[in-house]
């Protein structure tokens, strides 16, 4: 049974999503379609990546992911599909597939034959393309093959030259309000080298310690372990990304990281190493 993902930023008020599985469903009607989010804000391929990368890991070989964010077709935005880690991607080709390609090898892209008969034929086609590979239709067949695809730079920190601090951003706020950056454990530690020490800086909140799970805060050795509820913290997540966090944060009462720190995308997240 062909597993097919669906992650758009369609939301569910409009009929677009069930439009999408009723199409794959009149194709392939046993097909196992899981949806990943289709809460993504309007046309941010940052987030999408984050979301969708951090999914499709736990997925079985040979799943179909279809990216319906920023998909409309036109010459500067052609539609693709890929193989990457055994895994089939199909949207367009503005630049989310880069952020899915730095940890494999020898993917394989193509670029999607395009038939505009229909006024919505940009989802169509995606859709058609999800079903031939779950058919277990080559890609060769619906493309032709492309060796480049467009890259997004933005979502990558980078090291000052004197190698003392490191300027990253935020990419993604959480449903919990966390903030999450685009620093990873490995290139904090790449950064920090020989440093003794560090200070995380947000604003005009700093951090000077990094736990690795978020009740490290807690003080299990006192009778309230309530006691850090509402505290500010930064952690490496479960994917491995920094996040500035409030400690049990409930964004009806106290708020969460993002508005309690004045944090939103794309803002900038320092870090001096001394």
């Amino acid at each position: 049974m062909a597993i097919i993902t669906l992650t758009s930023d369609f939301g569910l008020k409009d009929h677009h999503v069930a439009s999408m599985k009723g199409a794959i469903l009149s194709e392939i009607p046993d097909a196992n379609i899981i949806d990943i989010s289709h809460n993504i804000s309007p046309f941010n391929l940052i987030e999408t990546s984050y979301i969708v990368k951090n999914a499709i890991k736990n997925f079985p070989k040979d799943t179909i992911n279809v990216i319906a964010v920023d998909a409309e077709y036109s010459i500067k935005n052609k539609l693709i599909v890929a193989k990457i880690n055994n895994k089939y991607f199909v949207t367009a080709d503005n630049g989310i597939l880069s952020f899915m390609i730095s940890e494999t090898n020898n993917p394989r892209f193509f670029e999607i034959n395009i038939n505009n008969e229909t006024d919505n034929y940009s989802i169509k086609t995606l859709i058609n393309t999800a079903c031939h590979i779950a058919r277990g239709g080559t890609m060769s067949v619906i493309g032709k093959p492309i060796s480049n695809i467009k890259e997004q730079k933005s979502a990558e920190p980078s090291i000052t030259e004197d190698g003392k601090k490191v300027i990253g951003a935020v990419i993604y706020i959480d449903n919990y309000g966390n903030v999450i950056t685009n620093i990873t454990r490995d290139f904090f530690t790449l950064a920090k080298g020989n440093s003794k020490s560090f200070e995380i800086i947000a604003r005009n909140n700093k951090w000077k310690t990094i736990f690795n799970k978020y009740n490290e805060i807690e003080n299990f050795e006192t009778n309230n372990t309530n006691i850090r509820d509402g505290q500010k913290l930064a952690l490496f997540n479960s994917s491995g990304f920094l996040e500035l966090a409030i400690y049990r944060s409930n964004l009806k009462t106290v708020g969460g990281a993002s508005t309690l720190f004045g944090l939103n995308y794309h803002d900038t997240i320092t870090i001096n190493f001394y």
